[in-house]
């Protein structure tokens, strides 16, 4: 009889897990290689439009005015008010909710292309859903505030270094929670605290692991800006990679 995600979780509180480096990469590197063009596309076309949203939004809320170069030049951090500030941590927190089912559909890509499946437009929306787009919804309401909101307020009290990296800490310890709710059916509290024990579990590995991921999927600047939209999607197969090493992904859990 199969374990339930939950049933490895608890084994692995106790127990713990190895993870080899090289073939975690490869695996990584793989799964990239049958998404990287699709995943691009469709990471350049939602961010246009996203940019193209901000945009429209910024300048209906403030003017054309805001434009010039003492507008910009006003909306450094040191110059934000306190109702400034919140209304700007309040708008980023709004934007990763409405955009939180987004990696998890880049996620299932990852899977499809594992799998050797079709993958289209529908397979980035998939999570916008029930019962998945709550859960996602969920965790990045929680993910945002604790990072974006302890961050920004460390940052306008004029302590950015620490303020960045508790932000990233978090990042790190919760990166496992998409594919532990859309893999393992948890629900957004289980996912968060099985993330953060899955990782603490072997944070250097996991760490060295999603920095050279960083690292590969920046690679796309050189040369031609608008090659990182198609190198981004490494981190996404990395994640899917160390999911399917750690937990794995088993009929009984797959999707149902």
């Amino acid at each position: 009889m199969m374990k339930t995600t939950k049933e490895k979780i608890e084994e692995i509180k106790i127990n713990g897990y190895q993870l080899d480096f090289g073939n975690v990469f490869n695996h990584a590197f793989e799964n990239y290689k049958k998404i990287a063009l699709y995943a691009g596309l469709m990471i350049f076309v939602f961010s246009v439009l996203i940019a193209i949203l901000i945009f429209g939004v910024v300048i209906f809320t403030f003017g054309v005015s805001i434009l010039n170069e003492k507008s910009l030049e006003n909306l450094k951090n040191e110059n934000f008010s306190g109702i400034f500030m919140l209304v700007y941590v309040v708008g980023a927190i709004v934007l990763s909710c409405l955009l939180s089912p987004f990696p998890a559909g880049l996620i299932k890509m990852a899977h499809c292309g594992e799998k050797d499946e079709e993958f289209h437009v529908s397979t980035i929306l998939e999570y916008y859903k029930a019962p998945y787009f709550k859960e996602l919804l969920i965790s990045t309401i929680i993910i945002s505030i604790l990072s974006s909101g302890i961050s920004s307020l460390l940052d306008y009290a004029g302590i950015k270094i620490v303020g960045s990296l508790i932000a990233m800490t978090i990042s790190f310890f919760t990166f496992l929670t998409i594919p532990l709710i859309i893999f393992g059916d948890l629900k957004a509290i289980e996912a968060l605290k099985s993330s953060a024990i899955i990782v603490s579990k072997q944070p250097f590995v996991l760490l060295g692991l999603i920095i050279v991921s960083a690292i590969a999927s920046m690679v796309g600047f050189i040369g031609c800006c608008i090659g990182i939209f198609f190198t981004i999607p490494f981190m996404y197969s990395m994640y899917y990679a160390i999911y399917v090493a750690i937990i794995g992904i088993d009929s009984e859990n797959e999707f149902e």
